[in-house]
C-alpha cells in the first residue's frame, strides 16, 4: 500500500461544528489498491466496528471517537469542517481519517458511491448535528478521546502516527 498524495486539513470550531482543535483531517489519496479490502485492512490495524454504506447528506460529527472512511466504490464531493469548511472530492481507493469532532457532509455522490467506516478499537460512535444543547459536553468528549495506537491503513507506520502522535 502506498499514498499517491497526502492532504491535511485543520479546522477550528465554527460555533456549530466543534471540529478538533489539535488534530488534522488526513486524506490518503489512492491508498488502497484493492478498495474491497478496506474493512480487512482497518480491522487488522485495530480500527473496528466497521460498516459499509454512504456518508450522510447533512453536517454531522462524532464527539466520542475518531473515524476512518475508505472509498470502496465511486466518487463523491464531501464538505469537511462544517459550513465554512473545505469541499473535497474523494474517489475509490482514498481514505479519509477524521479526528473526533470533525464535521463531514456528502454534497454529491456518484450512484455507486460507497465507503467503509471504522473506529479505533471498535469504539461505538455517536452522531451529533451541531445543536447548541450538545455543548459544552461534546467539547469535553472530544478532548477526552484517546489517540489510536495504529494507523488504520499502515498499522505501526504511516502519516497518522506522524501527524497525530507527534506530541
Amino acid at each position: 500500500m502506498k499514498i499517491a498524495e497526502l492532504k491535511l486539513f485543520y479546522f477550528e470550531d465554527d460555533g456549530i461544528i466543534p471540529n478538533n482543535p489539535d488534530l488534522p483531517v488526513l486524506i490518503y489519496r489512492n491508498a488502497l489498491d484493492q478498495a474491497a479490502e478496506a474493512e480487512e485492512t482497518f480491522n487488522r490495524n485495530q480500527w473496528l466496528n466497521s460498516w459499509t454504506n454512504g456518508i450522510y447528506d447533512y453536517h454531522h460529527y462524532h464527539s466520542n471517537t475518531h473515524e476512518a472512511l475508505a472509498v470502496i466504490q465511486g466518487e463523491a464531493n464531501v464538505q469537511l469542517g462544517g459550513e465554512m469548511g473545505e469541499h473535497v472530492t474523494v474517489q475509490q481507493g482514498d481514505v479519509i481519517i477524521l479526528p473526533a469532532g470533525t464535521g463531514h457532509k456528502r454534497l454529491y455522490a456518484s450512484h455507486d458511491f460507497k465507503v467503509t467506516g471504522a473506529y479505533p478499537n471498535g469504539d461505538e460512535y455517536n452522531v451529533k448535528k451541531g445543536s447548541l444543547r450538545e455543548r459544552p459536553s461534546v467539547l469535553i468528549d472530544i478532548k477526552n478521546v484517546p489517540l489510536p495506537s495504529l494507523d488504520p491503513v499502515f498499522g505501526d507506520s504511516g502519516p497518522l502516527l506522524k501527524y497525530w502522535l507527534k506530541k
